[in-house]
């Protein structure tokens, strides 16, 4: 197979979309959509999330310390797209996407998006200015699942949770599933229950 040779670029795909919540004293709750962001580590737990210093909530994250990604679903792609065109120093986001704001444990400004099924809260352990952005590594601090989304077992049903992904200026959904962790190696019993999802 041959391959073109374009210029060097940001090429992964698909990427997770999410809606970081900021906020900040005296300035209003605030929603940025990224598909820069990424997880960097499992203990402690930490993800990263990239965003433009020209940005509005650029300075809130830096300045609070604290920010929330929350996982969008299909049923959230409107919204998502919306916070991602409309600047929050304009426009309060909560208020134009009829989404409602709620407390995050362990952080004192940032929300989380109760639409959203699930959020992380972050406390901001690093700022790397990298060029066109700074990426903010955030230890999580705690998560919110929607209870519907949590079986009996404590397990998160994320296919229920119907969540999205963006792939080079395109919201796509997530479909059945094609396999998991450890299948190429499964035996064929396991297999078979696994896959019959």
């Amino acid at each position: 197979m041959a391959f073109n040779m374009i210029s060097p670029g940001t090429m992964l795909a698909p990427t997770p979309v999410v809606m970081v919540g900021c906020a900040m004293e005296g300035i209003r709750p605030n929603i940025i959509t990224i598909a820069w962001v990424g997880t960097v580590n499992s203990d402690p737990p930490m993800v990263s999330v990239s965003i433009r210093p020209q940005r509005h909530s650029h300075d809130i994250i830096r300045d609070s310390g604290e920010f929330t990604v929350n996982l969008v679903s299909k049923d959230l792609l409107e919204a998502t797209d919306l916070c991602g065109v409309r600047s929050g120093r304009d426009v309060d986001k909560f208020e134009l996407c009829d989404l409602k704001a709620v407390r995050a444990e362990g952080l004192s400004h940032a929300p989380a998006i109760a639409q959203s099924p699930v959020w992380l809260a972050c406390k901001v352990r690093s700022a790397l200015p990298l060029g066109s952005h700074t990426m903010f590594i955030g230890e999580i601090v705690s998560v919110g699942v929607q209870e519907n989304l949590v079986d009996k077992a404590g397990k998160i049903d994320y296919a229920k949770a119907g969540l999205a992904a963006y792939c080079h200026g395109e919201y796509v959904g997530l479909g059945k599933t094609e396999g998991f962790f450890g299948y190429s190696v499964a035996r064929p019993e396991v297999l078979k229950m696994r896959m019959k999802k």
